[in-house]
């Protein structure tokens, strides 16, 4: 932190004087925002490392201790996490679990660190698809097959969701919930100006064009984290090219300078942002910092996941509700993204078999049963009873059960490093979409590197 401080005293001097350029400025601030995130990483790597010292004593005294890392960081889904830890100890109280929740966006940034560390946590929680097939490649992540033989998963759990789990035949991950993405409203700002959730892209843009003639900005979006963009790539990509271009678009099989993919930026996007159908300076904002301009009125949609709801103010959160991304070409399959989450024990776990204990607890239909029952998820066992889920849930449900293709997510479908470089042209495109043509040349060059073959 103090050397944070140092290097934000120093930009004010210069400022001050005069020193440097505007573009100076832009490129100091940026390395600043940069090392302020690479000490943070660091302090929460610092934490780690204390903690283990601490850990390795307790098993010297023979003490069972299970290091479990989750990044629930949000307030509601934080408590639920903490009673799930809570609901194994009950039943296993000769296992002492130390459990560290860590912000969300810092435990992306930690992740590697922590399972190359000596002792890295035995359990943590993590994203299906290639985010985990990154690490299982790397051998970072056990082998969990006989968990998922042991337990039944391969009869309880749908076969979707076993095969996002298996590599070369064999499981390492273990999928416990997944959510639906959708366009959130205020349900009482379209009433008021007589509007009604749209089906097609001509009546999303006529929603837009009313909502921002009255005065209220269409679309809340917070993009100082990245993900965000990659949403509206993900689905103006799917509707208009569908759902299969896209995949093998994350796939390295397409090109991204293919005419298909400039029209979904020139036709699509660009006029959103150009129109002015966003807040402005949505760089300034995290994503649950942007909903302040959806809780108070200031603007209506947000293309988000279902954990919206979660941080959403609690007394107001009956007045949100959501529809399914506009279709643009009727003709064209329906994608929808329905990122699924879960669990892995680290390859080099010190207690890997109370690790195991912990995972077939996660994966249960108790387990699964209170995170449908407190937190709306949608869960991954079949065993799990759906009777009493809101109508809410089961919209989502119809919502995942009407489409012809179920994606993750952009940063989850292809991989970590095309991810990266795609994000950072998404955030550039939103500063200058004029430059679209430019930056899909940049991503296409990454996707020629990383995707040659050996």
């Amino acid at each position: 932190m103090k050397k944070t401080w140092f290097m934000f005293i120093a930009l004010v001097l210069l400022l001050s004087f005069g020193m440097i350029s505007c573009a100076g400025e832009a490129e100091i601030v940026e390395r600043i925002v940069e090392r302020t995130v690479e000490v943070e990483v660091e302090r929460t790597v610092e934490v780690e490392v204390e903690r283990t010292v601490e850990v390795e004593v307790e098993r010297l005294t023979d003490r069972r201790v299970l290091i479990y890392n989750s990044y629930m960081s949000d307030p509601s889904v934080r408590e639920a996490d903490e009673a799930l830890v809570a609901m194994f100890q009950e039943m296993h109280p000769e296992i002492r679990i130390q459990h560290s929740t860590v912000a969300h966006e810092d435990f992306k940034h930690a992740i590697r660190a922590y399972l190359t560390a000596s002792t890295p946590p035995d359990v943590m929680t993590w994203f299906a698809g290639n985010r985990a097939r990154f690490f299982t490649e790397r051998g970072l992540i056990m082998d969990i097959s006989d968990v998922w033989e042991a337990e039944g998963w391969n009869e309880d759990y749908p076969a979707g969701f076993r095969a996002m789990s298996t590599t070369d035949g064999k499981q390492y991950f273990l999928p416990t919930s997944w959510y639906w993405w959708a366009v959130y409203y205020r349900t009482d700002i379209f009433d008021d100006h007589g509007l009604q959730p749209p089906e097609t892209w001509e009546e999303f843009l006529e929603v837009c064009e009313t909502l921002k003639a009255n005065g209220i900005t269409p679309i809340t979006i917070g993009t100082r984290y990245r993900w965000t963009t990659a949403a509206w790539f993900d689905y103006l990509n799917m509707r208009v090219n569908g759902p299969e271009f896209h995949i093998n678009l994350m796939m390295g099989e397409e090109s991204y300078e293919d005419p298909r993919v400039l029209r979904v930026f020139t036709d699509y996007w660009a006029p959103l942002i150009e129109n002015g159908y966003f807040i402005d300076h949505p760089a300034a904002y995290t994503w649950s910092e942007a909903l302040q301009f959806m809780s108070n009125g200031e603007a209506a949609m947000y293309l988000m996941g279902d954990f919206l709801r979660d941080v959403y103010p609690q007394d107001e959160v009956d007045l949100i509700d959501f529809f399914r991304f506009p279709i643009i070409d009727p003709d064209v399959p329906i994608g929808e993204d329905a990122p699924t989450d879960g669990f892995f024990i680290a390859a080099d776990s010190r207690n890997p078999e109370d690790a195991k204990k912990f995972l077939a607890f996660l994966g249960s239909v108790e387990a699964q049963q209170y995170l449908a029952d407190n937190l709306g998820r949608l869960p991954t066992h079949l065993g799990v009873d759906m009777s009493n889920f809101t109508d809410m849930q089961r919209k989502g449900l119809e919502l995942i059960q009407g489409a012809d293709f179920v994606a993750q997510f952009y940063d989850r479908d292809t991989t970590e490093e095309m991810a990266d470089v795609g994000m950072n042209g998404f955030m550039e495109f939103w500063d200058n979409p004029g430059n679209i043509e430019s930056i899909l040349a940049q991503l296409e060059f990454a996707r020629e590197d990383l995707f040659a073959e050996d």
